[in-house]
């Protein structure tokens, strides 16, 4: 019975883990293998996962075999011609194809064609992203608490420039606030930055400067150093607010909330050059599969905003010009439409082969970060 227990407990886990990678390696594959179809190029496979395949079938009309694999961690689009499903070079025999053959594979296409296909690729991952928030907004609105101070805490920085229970924060550095969430937001991203508050105190407003203090935050991607100001917010029932949205608002906002996360890896990338950034917070699939069993348990629309999240995440990261990641092959695109001619085949493979060193150590690092993490709770569990 408590094996069953366990075995439970971990299908609730990897079921809505296979549910949010599915959904955004599909959409991510489905924008190379449509523009490249566009492009008349041939594709040979498409297949969600690596390694064996579970089941695969066939198109008779295209010849693209769909295939789910066995590692659940990504896909490819595999074009005719290709050596591999990352586009790393010509296949054997390519050079015996007759011209009607060249003419359908991926490197017999102009260099704007070969960077579209590639291109095409994170752009649908963003383009996920932007629907799930854009549909989260319009079909659930959104549940916030106005920007109302219930306590301030001694010694922080919040007290020292003189905010005070009560207070209604209109704007920060003259962009308006509407609700705590949007002024957790600008405040986190602001350490130790100076601030200008302006509040309602009664019947007049106040400006106050605040500089938010650097600390660690424990989250379930590990810790997370962002701005704080030591203020809570007042959540008696008449602080809620339900906002509602038009759709286009929603997809204004769904836009606005791609942005941010693109703009928050940015900024963490940074931070961890700069060494105000911690690394734990790399994460791996043990701690995607339990952050996505945790939401899981809370609700399914909270799952599918989870899965818009790690898409944009996923999009922004294919884009770095690491070569054997899409922004690696753009990059070589971009050298060749300026030099008029390929780069080597022999500096590609040499590219490739950095580029695969340096994914495989990014991978070994974010599945040390997640035993670090994980580890110790599947041993609880299974203990």
């Amino acid at each position: 019975m408590q094996f069953l227990e366990h075995a439970w407990s971990f299908v609730g886990y990897l079921v809505p883990f296979l549910f949010v990678i599915t959904i955004v390696v599909f959409f991510h594959e489905l924008g190379h293998f449509l523009v490249g179809r566009w492009c008349g190029v041939k594709v040979d496979a498409f297949s969600i996962g690596f390694g064996p395949e579970i089941t695969s079938f066939t198109d008779k009309k295209t010849g693209t075999r769909w295939r789910f694999a066995w590692l659940p961690l990504g896909g490819y689009v595999k074009f005719h011609g290709d050596a591999n499903g990352a586009s790393g070079g010509l296949a054997e025999g390519a050079d015996q194809m007759t011209e009607a053959e060249r003419k359908v594979t991926f490197f017999h296409q102009p260099v704007w064609k070969r960077a579209a296909i590639v291109f095409a690729g994170p752009a649908a991952s963003f383009l996920l992203g932007i629907f799930i928030f854009a549909g989260s907004f319009y079909f659930e609105g959104r549940s916030v608490l106005a920007p109302v101070v219930e306590t301030v805490r001694a010694g922080e920085s919040a007290a020292a420039a003189g905010l005070q229970s009560g207070d209604v924060i209109l704007s920060i550095d003259g962009q308006p606030v509407g609700n705590w969430g949007q002024m957790q937001r600008i405040v986190q991203s602001s350490a130790e930055t100076k601030l200008t508050f302006v509040v309602q105190r009664g019947a007049r407003d106040v400006t106050l400067e605040v500089t938010p203090r650097r600390r660690d935050v424990a989250t379930p991607f590990g810790n997370h150093r962002v701005g704080m100001i030591g203020i809570e917010p007042s959540s008696k029932p008449e602080n809620w607010i339900v906002e509602r949205f038009t759709l286009v608002e929603s997809l204004r906002k769904g836009i606005g909330e791609t942005w941010f996360i693109v703009e928050r890896t940015v900024a963490y990338i940074g931070g961890l050059i700069a060494g105000n950034e911690s690394a734990d917070q790399i994460s791996g699939p043990l701690r995607i599969a339990e952050i996505s069993g945790s939401v899981a348990k809370v609700s399914y629309t909270g799952l599918i905003y989870l899965a818009g999240i790690i898409s944009v995440s996923i999009g922004f990261l294919n884009l770095l010009p690491v070569p054997l990641l899409d922004g690696g092959h753009l990059m070589f695109y971009a050298v060749e439409a300026v030099k008029g001619k390929p780069i080597s085949e022999k500096n590609q493979e040499l590219g490739f082969r950095v580029g695969m060193g340096l994914v495989m150590a990014l991978m070994l690092f974010a599945t040390i970060n997640d035993v670090l993490h994980v580890g110790p709770k599947l041993m609880k569990l299974f203990g």
